[in-house]
Order: C-alpha cells, then sequence, then structure tokens
C-alpha cells in the first residue's frame, strides 16, 4: 500500500502543471456560478414574475422546478457526455445552451415561454457544471487541486446567498426580466474566454451514453412533481393528482431494472444500495429541499402577506443566506472530530428548530430568525451528505457517485418546492391574505426534518472521514 502511494506521489511530482489552470479555474468558477445563482435568484422576484405574467400557483412553482428538475435530472448524462466528447467542448455547448434560454426566459411573455426558457437553463447547467468539475479535478494535482476544490465548493453557498440578493436588486431595479438578461453577456464573454484559457483535458473514452436511462428518470421525477403540484389545486384523489404519481412510481421501477442489465447504465443501481451513499443521497435530497423551500415560501410571505419589495425581500434573506455559508463552512472541522453520524442529525434537529420557529412565531423576525437557525443546520447537512458518501469510495468511482449525490442536490430543490407550493396553496392561490398556508408548511418542514434526523440515526455510518478528504459542496 505504502509502495503504491509513493508511486502516486512520484507520478504527481513529474506532471508538468498547466500555465493557465488558475485562469481557467477562474473562467470555469465563474460559469459555476452563474448556475447556482440561477437556483435561488428566481424565488425573490416570483411574486413579480407571476404578477406581470398573470402566472398560476402551479405555474410559478415550475419556473421553479423546471430548471432543478432537468440540472438535476441530466447531470450524470452530462458527465457522460464530457467523457466520450471533450469537456471542454461540452462547458461550451452547456454555455450555448444555458445563454440562449437565459435570452428566452428574460423575453418571456408568457408562462410556457418562461418555464420553456427554465427547462433549456436546466439542460445547459447539466451539460456545463459536470464538464466544469471534470476539467477542474484532472487539471490540478496535488496540494492545488484540494485548494481548487476547496473554491469549487464554496461556489454552492455563496452562490445561493448572491442569488437572493442580486434578485432583489435586478427585480426592484430594471425588472424581474434581468434576472435572466444578465446571464446573456457574461454567457457570451465565457464563450469567447474558454477556448483560450481553458485547456482540453484528454478524453477518456467511455462507450455509449445511457440516453433511454437519462430519459426515465428525468421523467419519472417530472410525473412526481406534476402530480405533487396538482395536488395543491385539484387534491389528492384528482386523476390528475394520482395518474402522474403512479406514472412516477412505475417509471422509477421501470429505470432501476433497465440500468440492473444495460451494459453502459447511467447510475449503478448497486451504488445506492452501499449504505455511506444511500445515506448521503438522502441527506442531501431533504436538506436541500428545506434549504430552497424556505426562500421561496420567505419570499411570498414576505412580498405577499407583509407588503414587502423585492429588494427588501433580497435583503432581508441576506442573514439566511449566511446561515447556510456558517453551517456548510464549519461542518467538515466538525465532522473530522465527532463523525458523520452527529453533525448529520443536529444538523437536521437544528433545520427542524429554525423551520419550527415561524411556524409559532408569526411576523417578520420570526420568519428571517427561524430560516437563519434552519439554514446553518441545513448547511451542514449538506456537507455531511457528500462527504458520507464520498469517504470510502474508490477513485474509479468518485465521479459516478458525486454526480449521484449532486443530482439529489438539485432534485431535492425541485421535489421540495412541488410539495411545499402544494401544502401553502391555499396562502398562494390567495395571495397571502390567508397565511394559515405558510403556517402548515413550515411546520411540515419541521416534522419532516425531525423525522429524517431520527432515521440518519440509525442510517448514516458512525465514523470520520480519513485524513486529508476534501469534499466540493456541490
Amino acid at each position: 500500500m505504502h509502495a503504491q502511494s509513493s508511486t502516486h506521489h512520484d507520478h504527481e511530482a513529474t506532471i508538468v502543471p498547466d500555465p493557465r489552470r488558475w485562469r481557467a479555474l477562474a473562467v470555469l468558477a465563474v460559469a459555476q456560478f452563474m448556475l447556482i445563482l440561477d437556483i435561488t435568484v428566481v424565488t425573490v422576484a416570483l411574486p413579480d414574475i407571476g404578477g406581470d405574467l398573470d402566472l398560476s400557483r402551479a405555474a410559478a412553482t415550475w419556473v421553479v422546478t423546471a430548471y432543478t428538475l432537468l440540472f438535476g435530472g441530466l447531470m450524470i448524462f452530462g458527465g457522460r457526455a464530457a467523457d466520450l466528447f471533450g469537456a471542454r467542448r461540452m462547458v461550451m455547448a452547456g454555455l450555448v445552451v444555458f445563454t440562449a434560454s437565459s435570452l428566452l426566459a428574460g423575453l418571456a411573455v408568457t408562462a410556457p415561454m418562461l418555464v420553456g426558457g427554465r427547462v433549456g437553463q436546466g439542460i445547459g447547467a447539466a451539460l456545463l457544471s459536470p464538464a466544469a468539475m471534470s476539467i477542474v479535478t484532472t487539471t490540478f494535482h496535488g496540494a492545488e487541486r484540494n485548494k481548487a476544490l476547496g473554491v469549487w465548493g464554496a461556489l454552492g453557498g455563496t452562490g445561493a446567498a448572491v442569488g437572493v440578493l442580486v434578485g432583489g436588486l435586478l427585480t426592484a431595479g430594471p425588472g424581474w426580466s434581468w434576472i435572466f438578461f444578465v446571464n446573456v453577456p457574461v454567457g457570451v464573454l465565457l464563450l469567447g474566454l474558454t477556448p483560450r484559457m481553458v485547456p482540453q483535458p484528454p478524453m477518456r473514452q467511455a462507450g455509449g451514453i445511457d440516453v433511454l436511462g437519462a430519459v426515465l428518470a428525468t421523467t419519472a421525477t417530472g410525473a412526481a412533481i406534476y402530480g405533487l403540484i396538482n395536488a395543491g389545486d385539484e387534491g389528492w384523489g384528482d386523476s390528475a393528482t394520482w395518474i402522474p404519481l403512479l406514472a412516477a412510481s412505475v417509471l422509477y421501477a421501470v429505470f432501476i431494472a433497465y440500468e440492473s442489465i444495460t451494459a453502459r447504465p447511467l447510475l449503478d443501481p448497486r451504488l445506492l444500495v452501499r449504505r455511506p451513499v444511500a445515506a448521503g443521497a438522502v441527506l442531501m435530497l431533504v436538506a436541500t429541499g428545506l434549504l430552497i423551500t424556505g426562500f421561496f415560501l420567505g419570499s411570498f410571505y414576505l412580498q405577499q402577506a407583509q407588503g414587502k419589495s423585492a429588494l427588501v425581500t433580497g435583503l432581508l434573506f441576506v442573514p439566511v443566506a449566511l446561515g447556510t455559508i456558517v453551517g456548510a463552512h464549519n461542518a467538515g472541522h466538525v465532522i473530522s472530530r465527532f463523525g458523520y453520524r452527529p453533525v448529520g442529525v443536529a444538523g437536521l434537529v437544528v433545520a427542524a428548530a429554525g423551520a419550527a420557529v415561524p411556524a409559532l412565531w408569526s411576523g417578520i423576525p420570526g420568519l428571517i430568525v427561524g430560516l437563519t437557525i434552519a439554514a446553518a443546520g441545513q448547511g451542514a447537512v449538506i456537507v455531511t451528505a457528500t462527504t458520507t458518501a464520498l469517504a470510502n469510495i474508490d477513485h474509479s468511482q468518485a465521479g459516478v457517485t458525486s454526480g449521484l449525490v449532486n443530482t439529489f442536490h438539485e432534485v431535492g430543490s425541485a421535489l421540495g418546492v412541488a410539495v411545499i407550493s402544494t401544502i401553502a396553496a391555499v396562502s398562494l392561490r390567495t395571495l397571502g391574505t390567508e397565511t394559515s398556508g405558510f403556517t402548515h408548511a413550515f411546520t411540515f418542514s419541521a416534522v419532516t426534518a425531525l423525522v429524517v434526523a431520527i432515521a440518519a440515526a440509525a442510517l448514516v455510518p458512525a465514523g470520520r472521514p480519513p485524513a486529508g478528504l476534501r469534499v466540493s459542496a456541490h
């Protein structure tokens, strides 16, 4: 084992570093930052968008979920495409699709046009993000790689934080269209810089791409979201609710069966049977679902029930966003000392306590204090999820496992917003004049976090990560 390790270090010492590597990291980091920003930037603008385009509650929910559904559903597919066609080529293809879709969303005058733009943004993000991550991991080596991955990991928390502030500033200033238009010049600039600044890593022939697997997984999740959103308007007994939910169950079963027999599976189902990976996936799904739904609910509550502007809403959300960063930043140190299980359980208990505050204490102080406490717990759980899943995985499976955990990050956002929108339906439909829906939604978030905390005490493995492990938070 020692001989193997020293050979590995000798090999890394002989690698001539690419002189463009830090400039490449800067270009790719800006691109990734833009993708993360677009998850939360829309939540603050949503009440304004809904008013201008006369969006129903269901359509407003799809504006958030369409992006994260496609981003998550096609992420592993995007990673395989990067292996097969070249990572830099996929970064550029993703940039083209994302930038053009941002323009479409900004120009939207109808709900289908806006949701279509968000779908396109999600597809572009799914092509770009894993390819960019692949370039970072292959361009940097040794201690520099840890530093580069640290920068990459920090983008997740700060992107979400800046998103709520930028959403408020742009919506209150030039208008909500600019939360999408701002991506266009940035995307065009990055497209010009990428061929010159970003190296092309050697292509790793991955055989074929499992297109059917990607379509099955994304369609199943889309059907589940459709059914969940419809339940808020028509009830659980309505055929437009239970038929999509039943279809989703069948499609998931077909997906797992197909992945078990195909030669080049998108996802090896045996990975999810591994306890650390399964635990990491569940933690990621729940933590990101709760985090994004906090911004979603809070934005409607502040602007509709409390009559605050988009700008004030964005500013009020700053402590919440900082809470996420503080929780995520400190989680790594605490996990090294106490292990995965105590941090995962404690993070979820803190998230439950935070969500309970606005359920019991109505008004703006209760909302911001509660969401800030919850966000600190959720940030810690997100880092715990990644560390748990990746800590003891073989190098050969690190890429696909990372892709899987990040998929649950996006899908958790999509499913969380669909569920919480349905629970809060009465408040969203009455534009905040009836607040019981908000109370029920926060109560549901608190109970969910508590139930998952109890499950985590049994599911999350004991133990601490190996020395020197550095994880990317997104």
